[in-house]
C-alpha cells in the first residue's frame, strides 16, 4: 500500500517540476522561454538533492546551475538576440535526433547502473548511503591535484571565455 505523507508529496511536486520545465525546453521556440523552463527543471533537481538529504549539492545545484549558468545563457541570449534572424526553419530529422538521444539514454544508463549496482559489483548489495560519499569526500575531490581540480579549473576557463565572446559579438562597431 503506498501511503501519501509530506516527502512524496515533495517527490511528486519536484518530478513534475523537472519533467515539466524539460519538456518547456525542448518544445519551446523561444530561447528565454526554454532557459526559464531549464531554471524551473534545474531547481526540481535541487529539490531532489534536498529529499536526499544532500543540502550542500542542492545549495551547489542553486548557486553554479540556476545562479550561475542558466543567467549566463539568457543573457547571452540576450546580448546576440540583435544578430539572429527570427526565422527558423523546420527539421525534417526530429525522428532521428530523438531516435540517438534515446539510444544515448539507454547507452549511459546501462553504462552507470550496472558498473556500481550489477550482480557482478564490489557495490552489490550494499544500500546507496554506503556507496554515495560525503560532502568532505567531495570537497576534497575539488582540490585534490590528482582528482578534479583541473577538469573544475578548465569549466571555470571556458565559462568565463564564453562570457567575453558573448560581449565581443554583442558589442556594436560603430
Amino acid at each position: 500500500m503506498i501511503t501519501i505523507n509530506a516527502q512524496s508529496i515533495a517527490f511528486i511536486l519536484f518530478s513534475l517540476f523537472i519533467l515539466g520545465g524539460g519538456l518547456g525546453v525542448v518544445t519551446t521556440r523561444n530561447l528565454i522561454h526554454g532557459a526559464l523552463y531549464l531554471i524551473l527543471s534545474l531547481f526540481g533537481v535541487a529539490g531532489f538533492f534536498v529529499l536526499l538529504s544532500a543540502p550542500f549539492l542542492a545549495a551547489v545545484q542553486v548557486l553554479v546551475y540556476i545562479g550561475a549558468i542558466a543567467i549566463l545563457i539568457i543573457f547571452a541570449v540576450m546580448l546576440t538576440r540583435s544578430m539572429t534572424s527570427l526565422t527558423e526553419a523546420f527539421n525534417r530529422q526530429w525522428w532521428l535526433a530523438g531516435l540517438v538521444g534515446g539510444l544515448l539514454f539507454i547507452f549511459l544508463a546501462a553504462g552507470i547502473i550496472l558498473p556500481v549496482w550489477g550482480a557482478s559489483s564490489a557495490y552489490a548489495g550494499q544500500p546507496v548511503s554506503d556507496v554515495v560519499a560525503t560532502t568532505t569526500d567531495l570537497g576534497i575531490a575539488l582540490v585534490d591535484g590528482n582528482q578534479y581540480v583541473l577538469p573544475f579549473e578548465v569549466a571555470s576557463l571556458l565559462l568565463t571565455a564564453a562570457m567575453i565572446g558573448a560581449i565581443v559579438i554583442a558589442r556594436d562597431d560603430e
